[in-house]
C-alpha cells in the first residue's frame, strides 16, 4: 500500500467544550492532550455507518493504546434519548467501547471542530495539528496507516504491527457498494411516511395500507392506530399494528424504543422483573418478515429471534439500533413489521449497501 498523505501541519486541534465524561476520571483537555497522538471518533450510537465503525476503533484502541495513541470519543445525539447518561452507558457496554467518551449533547464540541457528519474521525499528531480527517464509514487501513505514521513520526524507533485485516467480508478487496434505499425518518419533522391521509395533528390517527401497486421505495407505510411525534412514529393501538416499506439494500436496521416518553426511558426495573416487557406489562415485540414470510437464519438480521413456531421477531428492551435483515447479496425485497404493545416507536430505517460477490476471492 502506498505511503499515506497527511494534511500539513495548519490547523489546530479545538478544545473539547464543557460536557460530561465516559470512561474517563476527569475532563481531557487539548493541553493534557499535547505531546500524544490522538484519534477523535464523532459518533451516534443509533447510527449505522458509526456502529459498523466501533469495532475498528476498538482494535486499534487496544493494540494502539499502549504504544500512544489516544483514542476519544464524541457522542452528538441524534434522537433525544441519545443524551441521557443511561442510554450511553448502556451503549457502551454494548460495544465494549474501553475508551473516554464526551456526551457532546448541545453539539458544542461538534462546532468547535467543524463536523458535518457521522461517523466522522480526526487524527491529530503530537503538537496539536489535525493532520487527518475520515467521514463515513470505510477506509480503514486508510485510516490505520495515518495512525501509524503519526505513531512513527512521534518516536521513529516504534516497532507497529501489521496493519489489521478486513473485520467483514464487505470491508475487504473486491467487495461491490451498490446505490441503497435512503435513509428514511419516522417523526413528523423529517417524516417518510407514504400514507394518503398523512401524519395527521399529533392525535392518534387510524392508518389503511395502500395497495402494492402504490407502495414505493423510499417511503414507508402504516396500518393501524399510530401517534406522530416530530422524532418519531407511536404504536397507539393494541395489537397488530403494521409498518411496510420497500426498499433495495443488502441490511435493513430500524431505530426502534420501548416508550417515546424519556421518562418512562428512565425507569430503573428491579432485579427479579421481567425485562423482556415494558413499564405497561406488555413484551415489546414486533414481529419482522419479507415478502410476507417469516426471516430465515440465510437472510435475518443479527437481533432476530424466533418462537418455537419459526415467528422472527425482535425484543425491544431499549431505546437503540436493530439489525432486521441481513440479505447474502444487495437485494429488492418488501419488509413488513407487526407491532404488539402499544407505545413502542420507530424512528428512523436505514440500510446497509456493500456485498462481497460470490465469486470474489477471500482475502
Amino acid at each position: 500500500m502506498n505511503p499515506i498523505q497527511l494534511d500539513p501541519p495548519m490547523i489546530r486541534m479545538p478544545e473539547f467544550a464543557p460536557g460530561e465524561w465516559l470512561n474517563s476520571d476527569k475532563p481531557l483537555t487539548k493541553e493534557a492532550l499535547r505531546g500524544k497522538v490522538v484519534l477523535v471518533d464523532f459518533w451516534d450510537y443509533t447510527c449505522v455507518n458509526c456502529v459498523r465503525t466501533l469495532p475498528y476503533l476498538a482494535a486499534w484502541h487496544e493494540r494502539y493504546a499502549p504504544l500512544g495513541l489516544i483514542t476519544v470519543g464524541v457522542h452528538a445525539p441524534e434522537f433525544s434519548f441519545g443524551r441521557t447518561r443511561k442510554q450511553m452507558v448502556d451503549a457502551l457496554d454494548e460495544f465494549a467501547i474501553r475508551y473516554p467518551v464526551l456526551l457532546d449533547n448541545d453539539y458544542e464540541t461538534w462546532l468547535r471542530f467543524a463536523n458535518r457528519a457521522w461517523p466522522t474521525k480526526y487524527l491529530i499528531d503530537a503538537s496539536g495539528y489535525i493532520r487527518y480527517r475520515a467521514q463515513g464509514e470505510g477506509r480503514y487501513q486508510e485510516t490505520e496507516l495515518a495512525i501509524q505514521e503519526l505513531l512513527r513520526q512521534h518516536s521513529p524507533s516504534i516497532a507497529l504491527p501489521d496493519l489489521l485485516p478486513p473485520l467483514r467480508d464487505e470491508d475487504a478487496p473486491g467487495a461491490v457498494c451498490h446505490r441503497p434505499t435512503p435513509e428514511l425518518y419516522a417523526g413528523s419533522d423529517r417524516g417518510s411516511l407514504g400514507n394518503a391521509e398523512g401524519y395527521g395533528e399529533g392525535q392518534p390517527m387510524i392508518h389503511a395500507l395502500p395497495e402494492p401497486v402504490a407502495r414505493a421505495e423510499g417511503q414507508f407505510y402504516a396500518s393501524g392506530i399510530w401517534k406522530a411525534e416530530k422524532e418519531c412514529l407511536v404504536y397507539a393501538g393494541q395489537e397488530g399494528g403494521r409498518l411496510v416499506l420497500p426498499y433495495r439494500a443488502a441490511t435493513v436496521n430500524a431505530v426502534l424504543s420501548p416508550s417515546s416518553d424519556p421518562v418512562e426511558l428512565l425507569l430503573d426495573l428491579p432485579p427479579d422483573a421481567d425485562r423482556r416487557k415494558t413499564v405497561r406489562d406488555v413484551p415489546p415485540i414486533v414481529e419482522v418478515r419479507q415478502d410476507g414470510m417469516n426471516l430465515r437464519p440465510e437472510n435475518a438480521g443479527a437481533d432476530i429471534e424466533y418462537d418455537d413456531g419459526g415467528l422472527s421477531y425482535v425484543t425491544v428492551n431499549r431505546p437503540r439500533l436493530f439489525e432486521l435483515v441481513h440479505n447474502p447479496e444487495f437485494e429488492e425485497h418488501e419488509i413488513e413489521l407487526v407491532f404488539h404493545a402499544n407505545g413502542l416507536a420507530v424512528y428512523a430505517f436505514t440500510f446497509t449497501t456493500c456485498v462481497l460477490p460470490n465469486d470474489s476471492a477471500k482475502w
